[in-house]
């Protein structure tokens, strides 16, 4: 945490508005900065500053008010996967479903919703066999309506759900950039 306040400082200091970031498992943490370091002297009000000036690129783009990409080629199918650290901690659960669906991708309905893919961090490691449980019931729960691809906002979700799935899964970013393109 103080290695990124400190690379993060100068930039601060020159006058930038946000610290975005595109993975909201990180995100989270970043915003729990100045709560972990409330009693470092050196670190607590920097660690303040950080943490409020944290903010998803998602919900970021979506108060610019910029005109929306239109997604070039044919429209794909997609399932969006909401991260447990989007939905819990960072608490904007629709964010991604929002652009994607600005830039003219067809969303396809999805259920349990709520409900964790098994990565959480190092609980796929600890916890294996619940893990893989998890991830074919959400995977089940993601590819009902047959989306051609799965997109999430964090990339450790990703990758676990990607390992097991008949479905590619990417970043939300990579869709939103092909609708750019």
């Amino acid at each position: 945490m103080r290695r990124n306040i400190d690379a993060w400082w100068p930039a601060l200091e020159a006058g930038a508005e946000a610290v975005l970031f595109t993975a909201t498992g990180c995100g989270a943490q970043i915003t729990e900065y100045a709560h972990a370091l409330q009693d470092d002297e050196e670190y607590r009000v920097k660690a303040r500053r950080v943490s409020a000036l944290a903010q998803d690129l998602s919900s970021f783009l979506l108060e610019q008010e910029l005109p929306a990409p239109a997604a070039a080629g044919p429209l794909r199918r997609v399932a969006v996967h909401i991260p447990c650290s989007q939905m819990h901690a960072l608490r904007a659960p629709d964010t991604v479903q929002r652009l994607l669906a600005g830039c003219g991708y067809r969303l396809c309905t999805t259920r349990d919703d709520h409900l964790c893919c098994g990565s959480a961090g190092s609980y796929s490691l600890l916890e294996p066999a619940m893990s893989r449980r998890l991830r074919a019931r959400k995977l089940a729960a993601l590819t009902a309506e047959e989306p051609d691809v799965i997109a999430t906002a964090n990339v450790g979700c990703q990758l676990h759900l990607d390992a097991a799935g008949t479905v590619p899964v990417v970043h939300w970013t990579e869709l939103y950039w092909d609708a750019l393109r």
